[in-house]
């Protein structure tokens, strides 16, 4: 396969785009240095908050500056593009349109990895930020594949609101068995996987599959697996 140096629009958020890159390395099949795959990343932390905008809280536009990041890749050499950010998937057109390459989503690649490795799946639990599930990001998508999302109640996706900005993009600690418990509840709701939908919810990706008691899927390892693809190396597994 031809090998591609492929670009990263990052910092949305930073310690997100640092576990991505973590990944992409410890995914990837090789014995060597020049077997790991070539990547520039853009890590452009001062891009405007995604779901502020979704939701109309907020009059500054992360689209031109992502698409701006994708252009500024695509000079520097990319001959394709990934966004690890679920909450930006809505801006994919805009990227697309500037980058003038592939590019690739974190959505997209989770709902493909869900229908490979989860057998007879019909119903997948969506952890995600509140611009997300606004969006109807990840909905469309899975019933694009003919499958449905389960959200969590008010309640719940509080939790996971106050852990994405509160603990993960704060630095602070991580409340493991109530993010865990509110995958449970989409489990006994009928969901047959639960998807760790933001970047930041993967940071703890382990311990909550460790806790969790229904099958979690990692939307990073999910773009991490795909990249390595795009850009010409073997994964691991």
């Amino acid at each position: 396969m031809t090998r591609r140096l492929v670009g990263v629009v990052g910092g949305v958020g930073p310690l997100a785009t640092a576990y991505f890159l973590d990944r992409v390395v410890r995914l990837t099949d090789a014995a060597t240095d020049q077997e790991h795959v070539d990547l520039v990343v853009h890590q452009r932390a001062s891009t405007p908050d995604r779901t502020a905008f979704l939701l109309g809280r907020s009059a500054e536009d992360p689209g031109p500056v992502l698409a701006a990041s994708a252009a500024d890749l695509v000079r520097l050499g990319a001959r394709a593009v990934v966004l690890p950010c679920n909450t930006a998937e809505p801006f994919l057109p805009q990227v697309r349109a500037a980058a003038g390459v592939e590019v690739v989503g974190i959505v997209h690649a989770t709902v493909r990895e869900v229908v490979a490795t989860v057998p007879d799946v019909r119903r997948v639990g969506v952890l995600a930020t509140d611009g997300t599930v606004a969006a109807r990001t990840y909905h469309d998508e899975l019933e694009a594949a003919g499958l449905e999302a389960v959200v969590p109640s008010a309640a719940d996706q509080r939790t996971v609101m106050s852990v994405i900005y509160e603990q993960v993009k704060a630095n602070r600690p991580v409340d493991v068995p109530a993010l865990a418990a509110v995958a449970d509840r989409l489990g006994d709701r009928g969901a047959q996987c639960v998807v760790l939908g933001c970047t930041e919810l993967s940071v703890v990706s382990a311990p909550v599959a460790g806790t969790a008691r229904v099958r979690v899927v990692d939307s990073v390892d999910a773009l991490a697996r795909a990249t390595i693809s795009l850009a010409g190396a073997r994964t691991t597994g």
